[in-house]
């Protein structure tokens, strides 16, 4: 009902329900793919598994399909983020896809996707104006450990081989640009978070906006 009550965040529910049904099935299979084998971690730019193969292409579907729905919904305006962001992913994972390489750190990536199951539980929560705060609570601070566990660690991780051991030419120089680009976006992404659900008194201009198109966490 607090959802249909806003015509603007009709479209936003229905993608983030898409959303999190990408999170669940995306990371819990990047868990057990890298669980199942863990030999793998051993070599990031060379490894090899048909599931690493699948998931990235089940993934890649995911953000091209994101990417048309809030294209043809009209929504490129509030939510521009996303669509840089998933350009980024969608032009890395076809690269890895063709050579079969740098699969690893893919699957690395996609353990984010554990990450955006709570990420996107909150954002759901926070629509329908569920009259719990207990819940909101208890996901916000599962969120934040998450985030560390499973954003934050396996990027920092990834930057810090493709800095030290990936040859800057060819794809490893464009795969290395791009993760670059996506600390920068994640660390900004981050420090919203913080602001919004640890430290309310620092957020800026956001009262009083009206969010229901809007698809990023700025709230």
């Amino acid at each position: 009902a607090a959802v249909r009550s806003r015509p603007g965040r009709v479209w936003r529910w229905r993608n983030l329900l898409v959303s999190f049904a990408h999170s669940v099935l995306a990371g819990l299979w990047a868990l057990f793919s890298l669980w199942h084998s863990p030999e793998l971690l051993s070599d990031i730019q060379d490894g090899y598994s048909i599931s690493g193969h699948l998931l990235v292409c089940f993934s890649s579907g995911y953000f091209i399909h994101d990417s048309l729905d809030i294209i043809f919904n009209h929504q490129s305006r509030s939510s521009w983020e996303y669509l840089v962001h998933h350009a980024m992913a969608i032009s890395a994972f076809v690269s890895l896809i063709i050579t079969g390489r740098f699969l690893v750190a893919a699957m690395l990536l996609l353990l984010v996707e554990v990450s955006n199951i709570f990420l996107t539980v909150r954002m759901l929560l926070k629509m329908s104006n569920v009259p719990s705060p207990a819940l909101y609570e208890a996901n916000k601070y599962i969120n934040l450990v998450m985030y560390f566990a499973f954003r934050l660690a396996p990027q920092a991780y990834l930057t810090w081989y493709f800095l030290r051991y990936v040859e800057v030419q060819g794809q490893g120089a464009f795969l290395t640009a791009n993760l670059l680009l996506l600390d920068a976006m994640i660390l900004m992404y981050f420090s919203r978070l913080l602001r919004s659900d640890f430290f309310p008194s620092l957020r800026k201009g956001s009262a009083g906006r009206d969010v229901d198109g809007e698809k990023f966490l700025i709230d």
